[in-house]
Parts: C-alpha cells; sequence; structure tokens
C-alpha cells in the first residue's frame, strides 16, 4: 500500500510540475506578446508606451501570487464557502447597474470601479460558478435522476448569472458561461433527455436574443457576408485575417509586426492573437498550440486521476473553461465564429480576466497534486467507489 502511494504521489508531482511549466510559459508569452503589441497603440493615445504592460506586470504578479495560494489552499477549505463566493459573485454582477459604482463604456456597463481600478464581475463568475456546480452535482450525485431536487437547483443558478451579465450587454460571455455550465453538467453525469430539452429552449432564446441589439445583427451578417460591410461592423475581424496572414511562415520576428500599429482597433485586448501571429508565423501559432496542448492534456489527466468527485469536476470545469475560452478566442480572430467580446487567456490586456485564469489555474494544479481519494469521481458509478473502499481494505489488511 505505502509502495502505491508513493508512486502515485511521485506521478503526480511530475506531472504538476510539468503543469506548472506550461502556465508560467503562457504567462511570460502573454506578457512578451501584449508589449509588443500595445507599445504603439499605448504611446499614441496615452503617451506611454508602457501603460499597459506596467500595468499587466503588476496584475500579472499579483495574480501569480493568487495562483499560489488557490495550488495550496484546501478544496474542502473552498467547498465551506460556495454560498458566501457565489452570492458575491451575483452582488458584485448587480453593482454594475447601480449608478456610482457601475462603469458604462460603449453602452455596455460590464465593469464595477474599485478605487483606480476597474474590475469585469464576469471574470468572478467564471470561476464562482464552477465552483458551485461541482459542489452541489457532488453533493445532489444520488438524485441526479430527478429534475426538481437534482437538476433545478443549478439549473436556477445557471440561469441567474446568464440573466445577470446578459443584461450588462455582454451577450457573449452571458452565452459562454452557460455553456461552460452545461460542461460540467454532463460531466457530473446529468442524464442525456436534459440537454435535448435545454436545447429546444435556448436556440430559439438565442436567436431572439441576438436580434435585440443592432451591434449583433450586423456582426452576424458580416460573419455572414464578409464584404457586406466592410469598413463597418467586418473591420476587425478582416483586418485581423490580413494581419495573422502577414506573418507568413517565419513571421516578422517580435517588435517588427507592422500591421498591429493602426490596423486592428484594440489589438492588445481580444485580437491580440493576431499581433502575435504576424511576429511569429505559422511556427510561433504551432507552439502556442503545442503549449496550450500540454497544459489541457495535464490538467485534464490530473481532473481525471486525482483528488475527491468535488476536486475532480472542479478541475475539469476550469480548464475546459480555459481552453475553450483560447479557442472560442482564436476562433473569432481567424474569421470562424461571429466576433465576440472574449479575450485570450494569459494574453489579453485586463487585470480581471489574468487574475481569474490564474486563480483557475491555481486550483487545477491544487487538483493534479493530489493523490486519488476513494470517492465518485468524473463518471464513476456508485458499485465503483464501494469496489474502491473494498480494495484499498483488503490491500491494507494484507
Amino acid at each position: 500500500m505505502y509502495r502505491f502511494n508513493a508512486e502515485k504521489t511521485a506521478n503526480s508531482l511530475r506531472g504538476d510540475h510539468v503543469l506548472i511549466s506550461s502556465v508560467f510559459l503562457l504567462v511570460g508569452l502573454g506578457l512578451v506578446t501584449l508589449y509588443s503589441a500595445s507599445f504603439a497603440f499605448a504611446e499614441r493615445f496615452f503617451g506611454d508606451g508602457l501603460y499597459f504592460i506596467v500595468r499587466q506586470l503588476f496584475l500579472a504578479a499579483a495574480g501569480l501570487v493568487l495562483f499560489f495560494i488557490a495550488s495550496w489552499i484546501n478544496p474542502e477549505l473552498l467547498r465551506k464557502l460556495v454560498k458566501p463566493l457565489t452570492a458575491l459573485a451575483a452582488i458584485l454582477c448587480v453593482l454594475t447597474f447601480i449608478p456610482g459604482a457601475g462603469v458604462v463604456r460603449n453602452g455596455a456597463a460590464r465593469w464595477i470601479r474599485i478605487g483606480p481600478w476597474t474590475y469585469q464581475p464576469s471574470e468572478m463568475v467564471k470561476l464562482a460558478l464552477p465552483v458551485y456546480l461541482a459542489h452541489i452535482f457532488d453533493k445532489k450525485r444520488d438524485c441526479l435522476d430527478s429534475f426538481r431536487s437534482g437538476v433545478l437547483p443549478p439549473v436556477l443558478v445557471t440561469v441567474l448569472f446568464f440573466s445577470l451579465i446578459y443584461l450588462q450587454n455582454n451577450f457573449s460571455t452571458a452565452v459562454f458561461i452557460a455553456l461552460n455550465a452545461l460542461a460540467v453538467f454532463f460531466l457530473a453525469g446529468v442524464r442525456l433527455r436534459y440537454f435535448f430539452g435545454a436545447a429546444v429552449m435556448f436556440l430559439p432564446l438565442s436567436s431572439l436574443l441576438i436580434l435585440t441589439k443592432e451591434h449583433r445583427v450586423r456582426r452576424l451578417i458580416s460573419y455572414i457576408r464578409p464584404d457586406w460591410e466592410p469598413q463597418g461592423a467586418g473591420y476587425q475581424v478582416r483586418s485581423s485575417l490580413l494581419t495573422v496572414v502577414s506573418g507568413g511562415f517565419w513571421g516578422k520576428g517580435i517588435g517588427q509586426g507592422t500591421r498591429k500599429i493602426a490596423s486592428v482597433p484594440e489589438i492588445q485586448s481580444d485580437f491580440i492573437f493576431s499581433a502575435f501571429a504576424e511576429e511569429s508565423g505559422f511556427l510561433g501559432i504551432m507552439l502556442f498550440f503545442l503549449l496550450f496542448s500540454v497544459f489541457a492534456v495535464q490538467a485534464y489527466r490530473g481532473a481525471c486521476k486525482n483528488g475527491s468527485g468535488f476536486e475532480r469536476l472542479l478541475a475539469a470545469g476550469l480548464v475546459t473553461m480555459i481552453v475553450s475560452q483560447a479557442l472560442l478566442n482564436i476562433a473569432v480572430v481567424s474569421g470562424c465564429v461571429p466576433a465576440t467580446g472574449i479575450p485570450l487567456p494569459f494574453f489579453s490586456a485586463g487585470g480581471s480576466s489574468l487574475a481569474t485564469t490564474l486563480v483557475c489555474a491555481g486550483l487545477v494544479v491544487n487538483v493534479s497534486r493530489r493523490g486519488l481519494s476513494p470517492g465518485n469521481g468524473i463518471g464513476a458509478s456508485h458499485d465503483e467507489i464501494y469496489m474502491t473502499h473494498n480494495d484499498l481494505e483488503e490491500e491494507d489488511a494484507g
């Protein structure tokens, strides 16, 4: 028994080091890319080319502190804070609508002011909702066949956060959070018939919500017909595609990109990947996907093999959120899906996104370094749990 645990711990730590290294490399690569992408824009509009990178360095340092705290905190302590964390996320979302507390930019009330800083509460929802869902599904694992007692409570909480974020005029983030919540529903073992019911309701509703705002309709038409409004709604994506293609195979070199200066609006934010592609080329893009793949594989491996049922479900939900956000952002930059306001994890300017991503990554590392705990994990049946207990008892007796 002791030998088995020692081997398990050694393997867990080796995987843990690979996972931590991938996170550090992504943060470092993101900072270099942000510096190069934002210098010209910051110098032109703020009179200081270091404006974005200095803020990002400060927030990255704070985020790494949170990363280490999250990677060592006892998950059971986090579980005890589920209700306060969920309530805090909801309250912060409500604050965006209160004059004086909320900050409105371009018609969107997505931020709150905290001293000289602004914070986007929807980023906290990306952490709080998976924690709540992992807790509630692990708690109600014996009654998931019952919609009223097992599935309805997490559905109501998910709908609440979707509604709050949608009312902030942040439709893309609301949909993204809802879809990632559904991923946790699936990992928890919720019956497929409920997903079909959700699709029947959600698809017509989302289509209707798209039609309520002119800019969403314009983005959708520009996606279907790119030449419809080349200097309007489709300009940013069109310019981004040209920027990506201009990098060629080898790229122009770090700091040598030219299209980033004026061609792509707000390139330091949601379209930062186009600046990275221009300067690093096809080889750099392959390196990015390789690095993210290492992060995803190690994170999922830790989520599937280590920790209790709550911990496994939490880690799987968080890594799904990080990876799907990166893929969605790149899909937008490359014109594969209509434009959204989803930032690129580890890369895009913005402390709210970077801090949340690092906390989520820290919790994933936390689970990856834990040994296998008897209990219901992702996809585990009650018979498998019982057999695991019996096997461990027999091994101890032997």
